[in-house]
């Protein structure tokens, strides 16, 4: 069953936004203005929103309703949408959620995805939020305020897309973009209990690929998560490991009979942080939901290892160590301290080390491909724990231990399969928690459509909330 219904245009979801203006039963400057209404009220508590544009939002609208007026609407016109600061939108600067890039310039052109949200008529209103470098699960910045969950304020919305799980939990319009590298687009949808898909790798162009590296949307509905898709995931030149043109059916979210579906259960992830009892229990209950509607659900063993995930650890910090050591001694002091700790470990490391390390990258990848070879899908644990306290960097917020909270989301990405978290209940606490949903490389559509079968089965979610 689906969240309650709000009477709010900035609750509405984008399937029925664009139901609503076909019919020229709402417009989309009205929708607009409830959504900057909505941000304007809420941002002195979440922090969640980068170089919020209200005028060139109704600007936008204003030209949206015209084009709905004269029979000419685009695929998401009127849509609102955000889009997460690392994702190039035109004349927008990038700082990439540091102080010491404070002075970047504004971007020249907008990136791929960007640009195919705005060709088929959604509301660009405002970029979001990130930690450092997008190196955090968390809402930590030196550059951007300190970004707070809404479901409660002195939790963090998880990272590295910050302000995009914020921003849709809150109600900020329909349709939010993040990128993942380890986790950063299905860890804050599961600490905010929205939809968050991650791709496969190069299904949604980029225009500065690297290993693991995806961009995908946040959602309230995953419905809303298949509609971001059918517009970003066309392609773009600029991306080289895009890949081919393919005309997927998106929208059809129908295609899935849940009886007989092989179903991997990965409750163990092998390595970093024990899961906790209320994430274990609402997977679980997850899980049996699937079996009693007629899915095979067989228990897999951890397939993660410390090694492996210890290696991708010292390849990231000797990378960041490369661009922090770069910068002149005024820059480096702008960046977030833990950053900076954490990337001095990768400073000395040896050659040889680093190329352990991006090994155990290639054995992650063929660890996940194995751990789904006799399966339709895995489901799973987005995170290990509940969302963490807001001034944290991090779950164990020690620089030591910095991904020791991505081991059940990072093997996918260097796998590139396409996973998604879909809500799935509520820690005794009442803080939200997400289903993963992994699928076999390049069904993404086939992911969307068990995530939407669990939406209409999983219990009645609580009301979205409000910031008081």
């Amino acid at each position: 069953m689906d969240q309650p219904a709000s009477d709010n245009l900035a609750d509405l979801a984008a399937t029925e936004l664009l139901a609503l203006y076909a019919r020229r039963a709402v417009s989309p400057v009205a929708v607009a203005r409830a959504v900057i209404a909505r941000a304007e009220a809420r941002e002195p508590h979440l922090h969640a929103l980068y170089a919020f544009a209200p005028e060139a939002a109704l600007a936008a609208a204003h030209a949206s309703e015209a084009r709905w007026m004269r029979g000419e609407a685009l695929p998401l016109d009127g849509v609102p949408v955000t889009i997460k600061e690392n994702i190039a939108t035109k004349g927008v600067p990038m700082p990439l959620g540091t102080a010491a890039r404070d002075d970047a310039a504004p971007s020249p052109a907008d990136a791929p995805a960007t640009a195919r949200l705005r060709e088929d008529g959604a509301v660009i209103f405002s970029a979001t939020t990130m930690p450092d470098y997008g190196m955090l699960s968390s809402g930590l910045s030196s550059f951007h305020p300190l970004t707070r969950n809404p479901w409660d304020l002195a939790r963090g919305p998880g990272g590295s897309s910050a302000g995009s799980g914020a921003a849709a939990a809150a109600g900020y319009g329909p349709i939010h973009l993040g990128t993942d590298i380890g986790g950063s687009i299905r860890l804050p949808a599961s600490w905010c209990g929205v939809v968050g898909h991650k791709p496969s790798h190069g299904r949604v162009p980029l225009d500065n690929a690297f290993y693991g590296r995806c961009a995908g949307p946040l959602t309230r509905t995953v419905a809303d998560a298949a509609l971001a898709m059918r517009a970003i995931s066309r392609p773009d030149d600029r991306d080289p490991t895009g890949l081919p043109p393919a005309d997927l059916p998106w929208l059809d979210l129908d295609g899935i009979d849940l009886k007989g579906l092989r179903l991997g259960l990965v409750m163990e992830a092998g390595a970093g942080l024990p899961l906790d009892p209320g994430n274990r229990a609402v997977i679980e209950a997850a899980a049996a939901l699937l079996a009693q509607a007629g899915a095979s659900v067989t228990p897999v063993p951890a397939f993660l290892t410390q090694e492996m995930l210890d290696g991708l650890d010292r390849f990231w910090r000797q990378r960041a160590s490369l661009d922090i050591d770069a910068l002149d001694e005024a820059r480096r002091a702008r960046v977030l301290p833990f950053i900076r700790d954490w990337a001095a470990g990768g400073r000395d490391l040896s050659g040889a080390a680093v190329f352990h390390g991006m090994a155990q990258m290639a054995a992650m990848r063929d660890a996940a491909l194995a751990a789904i070879r006799p399966f339709d899908f895995l489901i799973g644990p987005v995170s290990p724990n509940p969302p963490f306290p807001a001034e944290h960097a991090s779950p164990t917020n020690d620089p030591a231990r910095a991904m020791h909270h991505i081991a059940y989301t990072v093997p996918f990405n260097m796998s590139e399969q396409p996973a998604v978290s879909v809500p799935a209940g509520f820690t005794p606490d009442g803080l939200p928690v997400g289903l993963q949903i992994v699928g076999r490389r390049f069904d993404d559509v086939g992911v969307l459509r068990l995530a939407r079968a669990f939406e209409r089965i999983r219990p009645a979610l609580r009301p979205w909330p409000g910031v008081a």
